[in-house]
């Protein structure tokens, strides 16, 4: 048989599709790019805001179709959304044949023998422990990166948040069996190694009774193959001493950190439920850009909060210009149900949060574009992504960006490279989010 699997959302879901994957393909089923020509499709949803779940729902909707008139045998849904709306989502939707929620994709075989067999399967259950799994995952990112996914749920409760509902509480994965999954990973040809969570500034608190990012950050950097870690998703009021003295030692360990913030003024940051200040942002900033001058910050914000006035707003934005931010992304906020934000005074119409959305995303595009501007003359390292169709010229990232988020380095030069190269380049030119750039002539790498 063959399957066809949809992942949307994050990059930890992203993770659990890939686990998903191995299972099928471990029991013979084979992998298809194409829904017409599948006898199973797998739909791993996203639930957390409400953009994400319309990308879901007319998703499945369209899958749905494959299952009502084509050869699809099975049409079965995964992740947030399943976990969200259980029972629901069989009802509004008939075609679909099994539901499977975040704490039991691992049953993903059994459930679909049960669907096989003629079944309809409601597979819920509470998001508790973690999943057992003994088979290989299926790399879906090209090869030479992949996600390591270092722990499941959160423990935070932000007051607009409803992952905590969906995904449970924070539970670390083992650290040696972390390590075991990111030599395999290497021995495959992964050179780029990218930590998510929902938080992974807490890893290990509740295994080892403290923080242990940095213990297994140690670890990750003693694995041959391996040449860049990359962190994301670290709340800045976890950040600890012995994690910024491991980034400034380990030379496998991007300097870059993916903050979400949220927002800058006091007063909403206490609505939405952080736990942190704008001066306390301002010193950790001020301490990481000390320890490590080259290191790029990432952060995520939301604008149009219950209660956010234009004086907050410009707070912000204050924020920001002050603090010059490498990578910035930013969303309205959502009203999900269920969430103490979702009945708060002064819901915000969405014409204003478009307008504050637009004004933060100017006055980043003009602070990426002077740093991206101040690198000219610079030789920076890159890894290649791919090739530019018809033109002598490659796509790459430096340390500074993730892939599929931030920006990249477009690399002019008559050699052959391949993706996953990593080559040297002179930076000639910049854009607004992107660099432009040359092989330097004396890089090793060039032949």
């Amino acid at each position: 048989m063959n399957v066809f699997f949809v992942s949307l959302g994050c990059d930890k879901n992203l993770v659990d599709s890939e686990e998903m994957l191995g299972l099928l393909v471990e029991r013979g089923i084979r992998i298809t790019d194409h829904e017409e020509n599948a006898d199973i499709i797998v739909v791993n949803t996203c639930g957390f805001i409400h953009d994400a779940m319309e990308e879901s729902v007319q998703t499945l909707l369209e899958m749905a179709e494959y299952r009502a008139g084509g050869s699809c045998k099975a049409l079965i849904v995964t992740g947030c959304l399943a976990q969200r709306f259980k029972e629901d989502i069989l009802e509004e939707i008939p075609e679909i044949d099994a539901v499977i929620g975040t704490g039991g994709f691992d049953r993903l075989g059994q459930v679909l023998d049960r669907v096989l067999a003629g079944e309809k399967v409601l597979h819920i259950t509470p998001p508790e422990g973690l999943p057992h799994l003994r088979s290989r995952r299926v790399v879906t990112t090209g090869g030479h990166y992949e996600y390591l996914k270092i722990a499941e749920g959160c423990d935070k409760h932000c007051t607009y948040c409803v992952i905590p509902y969906l995904r449970g509480s924070y539970r670390s994965v083992p650290m040696e069996q972390l390590v075991e999954q990111a030599r395999r990973l290497a021995d495959g040809g992964v050179s780029e190694l990218i930590l998510v969570a929902q938080e992974t500034t807490l890893y290990g608190v509740e295994l080892y009774g403290e923080k242990a990012l940095h213990r297994l950050l140690r670890e990750l950097c003693a694995i041959p193959g391996l040449s860049w870690i990359r962190i994301l998703y670290c709340y800045p009021e976890e950040i600890y001493p012995e994690l910024i003295d491991v980034m400034k030692t380990e030379k496998k360990i991007c300097h870059y950190l993916d903050l979400p913030i949220q927002h800058a003024s006091d007063r909403i940051l206490k609505l939405m439920g952080r736990r942190t200040t704008r001066e306390k942002l301002e010193a950790l900033i001020a301490k990481l850009r000390e320890a490590m001058p080259d290191i790029a910050l990432r952060t995520t914000l939301i604008t149009g909060f219950p209660g956010e006035t234009q004086e907050d707003h410009e707070e912000l934005l204050d924020f920001i210009d002050e603090m010059e931010f490498d990578r910035l992304g930013v969303f309205t906020y959502s009203r999900e149900d269920g969430t103490p934000a979702a009945g708060m005074d002064g819901q915000i119409d969405e014409e204003v949060k478009e307008a504050r959305k637009a004004e933060i995303m100017e006055l980043q595009q003009e602070i990426s574009l002077d740093k991206g501007q101040a690198r000219i003359g610079q030789i920076i390292e890159a890894v290649v992504e791919g090739k530019v169709a018809d033109e002598d010229a490659y796509v790459g990232r430096t340390y500074a960006d993730t892939p599929g988020v931030d920006g990249y380095v477009f690399i002019h030069t008559s050699y052959n490279l391949m993706s996953g190269d990593f080559v040297r380049v002179c930076v000639t030119g910049a854009l607004e989010y992107d660099l432009i750039g040359e092989i330097y002539e004396e890089d090793e790498y060039a032949e």
